[in-house]
């Protein structure tokens, strides 16, 4: 993360109040046909088809509780914020919701983190969100962060082996930015404080609102970040991660970001499935064709990757 580290709304908006796709088609042409598509052995995939946060933790997952960074000091965070609904596309497929909701202190604000156990290093992450660019009740203009990132324990101050991979959506802007912005951040280490931080990031500022297909190739000495098929930034040196990290979603709010008013406001993102392949580089194309396949086989959870 470029700063410091890292009531559920009925429904979401359909896509046709948007440019975006809906859930049920994907902004990347698979190019697949109709016969099947062969998924890699070494996969973890997540359709996300829960009833609610307490089933998460068979599959691997920690849904964060508690106080602690990254976000405004003195927020929490909230097991109850992460939640799970039908797909108003698709009434066979469901939704992740997190959310996060504020009244102008670190009292008042709760937010929402979760975290896949496994060790994961190279290969490709991917994962379907969808990002909201205004509060679903309240007042606009908070610096909210939604984000899919991955990320290694931080052991000391300026640790060699830490390591980061964001994707961090600042919808009402932030570090530096007044307008919406994606950060794509590669860390090499940091320092909580006084803060230091040694980092490379893309800025792409741009509407980034609705259905994006996320997807990151770990390969052997860079790090190459894509939206919706797109190549859109390519880091290595220094920055490429040495260590194996964890999977993780959050959405949570910038400290100093928060504006001057103490009625309560309620931000959302929403995510659709995550994957990830061990040891394979693949393309987008490739990632969405086997998404499509596992789907279509009706697995809604798989883990062969660790």
């Amino acid at each position: 993360m470029v700063s410091s580290s890292s009531a559920i709304s009925s429904s979401i908006p359909s896509s046709s109040s948007h440019s975006s796709p809906s859930s049920t088609s994907s902004s990347i042409a698979s190019g697949s046909s109709s016969s099947a598509v062969a998924i890699s052995e070494n996969v973890l995939f997540d359709d996300f088809n829960y009833t609610d946060s307490t089933q998460m933790p068979t599959n691997g997952w920690y849904v964060r509780t508690g106080g602690g960074g990254p976000g405004i000091s003195g927020a929490s965070w909230s097991a109850g914020y992460v939640s799970f609904l039908d797909d108003p596309d698709n009434n066979s497929n469901r939704l992740m919701r997190m959310r996060a909701s504020t009244a102008g202190n670190g009292a008042t604000t709760v937010q929402s983190q979760i975290t896949h156990d496994g060790n994961y290093l190279r290969g490709t992450y991917a994962a379907r969100m969808y990002f909201y660019n205004e509060p679903t009740s309240g007042t606009d203009g908070d610096q909210i962060v939604e984000t899919f990132y991955t990320i290694t324990p931080l052991e000391f101050s300026m640790d060699p082996d830490y390591g980061e991979i964001d994707f961090e959506y600042l919808a009402n802007g932030g570090w530096g930015q007044s307008q919406p912005t994606m950060f794509l951040t590669t860390w090499e280490t940091y320092q909580p404080d006084p803060w230091i931080a040694d980092n490379t990031h893309t800025t792409l500022v741009a509407d980034h609102t609705g259905w994006r297909t996320l997807v990151v190739q770990v390969d052997e000495d860079q790090v190459r970040y894509y939206i919706d098929g797109i190549l859109c930034a390519t880091h290595g040196g220094k920055y490429y991660p040495e260590t194996a990290m964890s999977i993780n979603f959050n959405i949570w709010f910038i400290e100093g970001g928060l504006i001057n008013s103490s009625s309560e406001r309620v931000y959302q993102q929403d995510v659709d499935w995550v994957y990830f392949v061990d040891q394979e580089v693949l393309s987008p194309q490739e990632v969405q064709a086997q998404v499509e396949q596992l789907q279509m086989d009706s697995v809604v959870f798989r883990n062969s990757a660790n």
